[in-house]
């Protein structure tokens, strides 16, 4: 049997974390609401690769300054809604860690990368409509920084924490 799979999202700055957090919360259903806000890199790196993923992810983040994050603004997700970011230093990293890891890559990670954070999902499509045109009302895009990966276990319920590497370069 093979290890549960690993989810590598990216660690934010406090201040924009509190901020995304906070939205998720007011926004996810609270019954599906298992994990905090977060920007999903890859969403299965294989499980039994935990050390080489990890020394992977030490050199990368050593080479790797925090990066700006532009919110830039938000998108149907059909039946949710997500708050679209601009990174392209991070779009840059997310490529040269697929390409590492490309032959163990599942087909949703092998496909394009479109960062952003989901602030609701599982709803129907109206209410993720009435969400989106209230959020979109006034918004304006804000910045964050980017400060290093988080690396998670996905065993079926929430997410628990395999190794945290902060951004040195």
């Amino acid at each position: 049997m093979s290890e549960a799979p690993l989810i590598l999202t990216l660690r934010f700055d406090d201040a924009a974390f509190a901020r995304l957090d906070g939205l998720r919360r007011a926004h996810f259903p609270p019954e599906r609401n298992q994990i905090p806000a977060h920007l999903t890199l890859f969403h299965a790196l294989p499980g039994e690769a935990l050390e080489e993923v990890v020394s992977g992810l030490r050199t990368a983040c050593a080479a790797t300054p925090p990066m700006e994050l532009r919110f830039s603004g938000l998108r149907s997700l059909g039946r949710g809604v997500a708050l679209e970011v601009e990174a392209p230093a991070l779009v840059a990293l997310r490529k040269a860690l697929a390409y590492g890891w490309a032959r163990r890559l599942t087909r949703q990670d092998a496909q394009g990368f479109r960062p952003h954070v989901t602030l609701q999902n599982k709803v129907t499509p109206e209410a993720a409509a009435t969400l989106l045109a209230a959020l979109s009302a006034g918004f304006e895009p804000w910045a964050g920084r980017a400060e290093g990966l988080l690396l998670w276990h996905y065993r079926g319920g929430p997410w628990e924490a395999a190794a945290e590497v902060p951004f040195t370069g």
